[in-house]
């Protein structure tokens, strides 16, 4: 089973829990990925594709009153 999490070009990146078969397939996701801000990451191992995906936290958005 792959990692589910890597440290790649010193930033932490989750494995997207998908296995893909051929290398076309995985970079279709990727660009999806690609698309909703995620910065992606695609790993060739045993023959099989792997994405390892981040996005960088662009606003925090706080619910509630603040506390007294």
């Amino acid at each position: 089973m792959p990692d589910v999490s890597k440290i790649i070009n010193g930033k932490k990146v989750m494995w997207d829990g998908v296995v893909y078969e051929s290398e076309k397939e995985a970079q279709e996701v990727k660009q999806t990925y690609e698309n909703d801000n995620f910065e992606v990451e695609m790993v060739e191992e045993e023959e099989k594709y792997l994405l390892y995906t981040r996005r960088v936290v662009t606003e925090i958005v706080l619910e509630g009153e603040p506390p007294a």
